[in-house]
């Protein structure tokens, strides 16, 4: 780090960097949108020196934000990969979109890296999705640090905003979450702001000033060193409470110096395991300047602090029949287990897959087995394959650069994958394996759509098939009782992302449509219906009559069919000719088009003619019949009812309770979670809740969390069933 006198453990020459896996850092950046993950990103490969200036390569593209719905956007909407490479280690520097819509991308990211930094802008602060996501990487013990942007803005508050960071993240031991250095301001311009300028260390009391656009190091003056005195002997008490050594603290607190080195390493190894948070500071390099505010040492920070992937614990690992298979960590001569934790297209290259390797090597031109099971759910049938691995690369803004090798511990791109998907397990051919699957979010979202034109039918099914390929977050269904395709999103800002894949990568133009919910019709009392279907014209003639009883049976009954007619009235071969029209006309429906179950039919008498009769005029009568019971009945709409389980902090759970009362919601009881939050269940209409991902975010700003599983149909307000009755007649 900026403090560090000693040489980075592991390190190597850059031709070998990525070559062992003790000399390759992956590191996700997590904020929220606008926290300045992408402009750090930038700042970073420049001060590594990966671009020839700020933030472009030489296309003049950005290194993290290249995809063009990304430019029109202004905003991430994808995971993206930036190597580069620092004091003779590998960074993989995964970014990753802040806005909540994306969260599959960032879990991908999660899954990917070995350590996070959390990115918190000094003028907006911690919001509540970054701290699920903090909250997300403690429970799995995953190392973080902090990084504190837009110092530059006119009320940024570095002090202020480590104190909320330590509050937000540190739980019972905020003295876990510290600055590594406190910023140093230039002059007050006319505005009365005073611009940071430089850092001081807090371990070694030296000034790094960033002034000129190129760090220089250099002693403090006497009067700066008592303002850092008390934060340092915080950071000092603080980097010894997680010592191994058990007697540094009664050394220190007795008056012994320690050794700079000393506490150096050990703040290394707490960082390490996850049980000391730094707080840095960072600023985009300005225009001409080779370095921006705090990259160097955030670049040493990672280098020397976060784990290699030799410490990242292995996923669980099963055979194709669900046997457990213990591997070694991070080991380049162990079988092959590779995870593909993206997956893009590219228009000139066709598919390309990122892929973290976890055991083994992988190299181009292998055959390798393709493991994708458990998203049956999401439109992804389970599959087991072979493939050919293509040509393998490392990407930099739109640009690919080939590699010989990926090991154990890095990350690489795999083109031509024909049938990996993302969440898929690479292996040996000849010892396949499966990885355990990361928690994806549900989409829960819809969105119904229907192609623009003939020539946009004939490519809908190959575009959807290949978008729900690139991304597992979303569903395709294929609605069978509606007949609507439905893309199920997580927002609508990714749904306009999948609308504009749709069109500028696979060519298909799309027309969104209301989405409709599965509504059933049920009688609401007995009655009775005949069904007389009689014709003459010539030749053989048609003769069927049937008389029938229908009655309302309990949910979930489905359609009871009853014979019970006697002497011979109607022929025996033909009643199942009569039940037949009856299933086909509950499946049309009777009063609104929807299908009708939960009844009871009974075939009480009928007549039959001894030549005009037959199959399918006895079909006509029963449906005739069923359609005249339903005309002197009572019809009731039935509406599919879910239930709903909302996680959300003690401070919304109000306007949430009196939000699903609103939506003619029954609350069934809520349960408290740690860390303030409540469980609200409730059983919702699902008419209601179409858009309920969208308002819950805006009621909760963000922070709350929901679940809905089909529960029951059950009849719907009369005067909502009327009014959708009269629709579906006007359309008819």
């Amino acid at each position: 780090m900026g403090d560090k006198a000693n040489v980075h453990p592991g390190a190597a020459g850059r031709a070998t960097a990525a070559d062992r896996p003790a000399s390759v850092r992956n590191v996700v950046l997590v904020g929220h949108s606008g926290s300045g993950k992408t402009t750090l990103v930038e700042a970073l490969a420049l001060t590594a020196g990966a671009l020839n200036r700020a933030g472009r390569v030489e296309d003049g593209g950005t290194v993290s934000d290249y995809d063009e719905i990304e430019h029109r956007q202004q905003r991430s909407v994808q995971l993206s990969l930036v190597p580069v490479e620092w004091d003779g280690i590998k960074i993989n520097l995964l970014d990753t979109p802040g806005y909540a819509d994306f969260v599959g991308e960032l879990r991908a990211g999660l899954r990917a890296a070995d350590a996070a930094l959390f990115v918190v802008s000094a003028s907006d602060g911690v919001d509540g999705s970054t701290r699920m996501v903090w909250e997300e990487c403690a429970a799995v013990g995953m190392p973080r640090a902090i990084v504190i942007t837009h110092l530059e803005a006119a009320r940024a508050d570095f002090e202020e905003m480590t104190r909320r960071c330590a509050e937000a993240f540190g739980g019972d031991d905020p003295d876990a979450v510290l600055p590594l250095y406190l910023p140093l301001h230039g002059p007050q311009g006319p505005d009365g702001h005073a611009p940071v300028t430089g850092l001081i260390g807090l371990l070694t009391q030296k000034l790094f000033d960033y002034s000129t656009g190129e760090r220089k190091e250099s002693e403090p003056g006497e009067d700066q060193l008592p303002g850092i005195e008390e934060a340092r002997n915080r950071l000092i008490e603080g980097i010894i409470s997680e010592s191994e050594d058990e007697t540094l603290m009664d050394r220190y607190l007795g008056g012994e110096q320690v050794d700079i080195k000393t506490l150096i390493q050990d703040l290394e190894r707490a960082v390490a395991r996850g049980s000391f948070f730094p707080v840095l500071a960072a600023a985009p390099a300005a225009e001409g300047a080779k370095q921006g505010l705090g990259t160097v040492e955030l670049l040493e920070l990672i280098t020397g602090g976060f784990p290699t992937p030799f410490e990242h614990p292995m996923p669980g690992v099963t055979t194709i029949d669900g046997k457990p298979r213990e591997l070694k960590a991070c080991d380049t001569e162990g079988p092959l287990v590779a995870e593909v934790v993206k997956t893009s297209s590219d228009p000139y290259v066709g598919r390309i897959s990122l892929v973290r390797v976890f055991s083994g090597t992988l190299r181009p031109d292998q055959t390798v087995h393709v493991s994708g099971h458990g998203l049956a759910d999401r439109g992804h049938e389970d599959h087991d394959v072979d493939e050919k691995i293509g040509a393998l690369s490392m990407p930099f803004g739109k640009q690919q650069r080939p590699v010989t090798h990926a090991v154990a511990g890095d990350l690489v791109c795999v083109a031509k994958l024909g049938r990996a998907e993302t969440g898929d397990t690479l292996s040996a051919k000849d010892d396949p394996l499966l990885m355990e699957p990361w928690q994806m979010p549900d989409p829960l979202l819809p969105l119904a759509i229907q192609a623009h034109s003939k020539a946009d039918e004939d490519k809908l099914s190959q575009g959807l098939s290949r978008l729900v390929a690139e991304d597992p977050t979303m569903r395709l269904e294929q609605n069978q009782d509606t007949h609507q395709v439905v893309l199920w999103c997580l927002g609508e800002a990714h749904a306009d992302v999948a609308l504009e894949r749709l069109r500028s990568r696979y060519g298909v133009q799309v027309d969104v449509v209301p989405h409709k919910v599965s509504l059933r019709e049920t009688f609401a009392g007995r009655s009775a219906g005949r069904g007389r279907h009689v014709k003459q014209s010539g030749g053989h003639g048609q003769y069927a009559i049937c008389e029938i009883e229908v009655e309302p049976l309990p949910g979930g009954s489905g359609i009871e069919f009853v014979d019970k007619v006697v002497g011979g009235a109607v022929p025996r071969q033909f009643i199942p000719s009569v039940e037949k029209g009856v299933r086909a006309q509950a499946a049309k429906g009777v009063a609104a088009g929807y299908p009708l179950i939960d009844i009871r039919v009974t075939l009480l008498d009928g007549k039959a003619h001894s030549v005009d009769s037959s199959d399918a005029a006895f079909q006509t009568a029963g449906a005739l019949a069923l359609r005249e019971a339903a005309a002197d009945a009572t019809i009731h709409l039935l509406e599919p009812v879910a239930e709903v389980s909302v996680l959300v902090g003690d401070e919304y759970v109000g306007a949430v309770m009196s939000d699903l009362s609103a939506r003619r919601g029954r609350l069934l009881g809520t349960e408290q979670v740690s860390g303030g939050r409540t469980l609200v269940r409730a059983e919702v209409p699902e008419i209601e809740i179409g858009r309920y991902a969208i308002d819950l975010r805006s009621l909760s700003h963000g922070t709350a969390r929901f679940s809905r599983s089909y529960a029951r149909h059950e009849p719907m307000p009369a005067q909502l069933g009327e009014k959708i009755r009269q629709e579906a007649q006007k359309s008819q």
